[in-house]
């Protein structure tokens, strides 16, 4: 299956805070899009791997995407390395993304930050003819996504460009809260962690109406990029 967007996230509900919104415009536009989660979350400090399997699997039809895929790699300890980078160039490979959606490339867990650049990364590698992979015996082809872009997570980095998702917010805010033992539950009974409190629930819809009233609009995601951006025209423009 060719996808359109690949969105990769360190641990299960990265992608619906940083992105959800764009990803749920993006299909209600047509496009295909997949998640790729690198762990199963299992160091979380609410809940377990297999309740945030189920979340995840939740969110995952909320969105509305085509695919969701948990690589299993180790929550807080992998790295950067070769067959991690293998790992994500089979699956880069196999959906043929044009755009790649990751990590913020500098945040408050250690994670994002090494998830963001292993992403990139493999992005790269990915494309190289003599790097040979296959999956179930099928030689797979070099493929390389058009553009790799970071969204923003716990840091308020500064965007290079913002999204309108004011019709989508609603949606990512139910695709977040489907991750019901990470976030603001006041019958709850397990530990306070810096995204179980109101606060923390508050500031995504907050934070996305700052954004947008920057720009203009009602509701925005901010993402950044590795190279520049061209457009056709000025007028392309909002």
């Amino acid at each position: 299956m060719k996808l359109d967007i690949l969105a990769f996230g360190a641990h299960p509900d990265d992608v619906e805070l940083g992105c959800g919104a764009t990803i749920a415009k993006e299909i209600a536009k047509g496009k295909k899009v997949g998640i790729i989660d690198l762990t199963k979350g299992e160091l979380g400090t609410r809940g377990t791997a297999k309740t945030r399997a189920v979340e995840s699997s939740n969110a995952a039809d909320i969105l509305g995407v085509s695919v969701r895929e948990n690589l299993g790699f180790s929550d807080g300890f992998f790295i950067n390395d070769k067959q991690h980078q293998l790992d994500i160039i089979k699956v880069i490979r196999k959906y043929k993304p044009e755009i790649v959606i990751c990590n913020a490339i500098d945040d408050r867990h250690i994670d994002h930050g090494k998830g963001s650049k292993l992403v990139s990364d493999a992005c790269f590698l990915s494309g190289l003819i003599k790097i040979e992979t296959a999956v179930d015996d099928d030689v797979q082809s070099p493929w390389r996504p058009k553009q790799v872009y970071h969204y923003i997570q716990w840091k308020n980095l500064e965007p290079d460009f913002v999204v309108d998702v004011s019709e989508f917010i609603d949606i990512k805010m139910k695709a977040v809260l489907a991750y019901e033992t990470q976030f603001y539950d006041a019958k709850s009974k397990e530990p306070e962690t810096p995204i179980s409190s109101k606060n923390f629930t508050d500031s995504i819809k907050y934070r996305a109406r700052d954004l947008g009233r920057l720009v203009g609009v009602e509701y925005a995601e901010g993402f950044t990029v590795e190279r520049y951006l061209a457009v056709d025209s000025l007028f392309n423009l909002k």
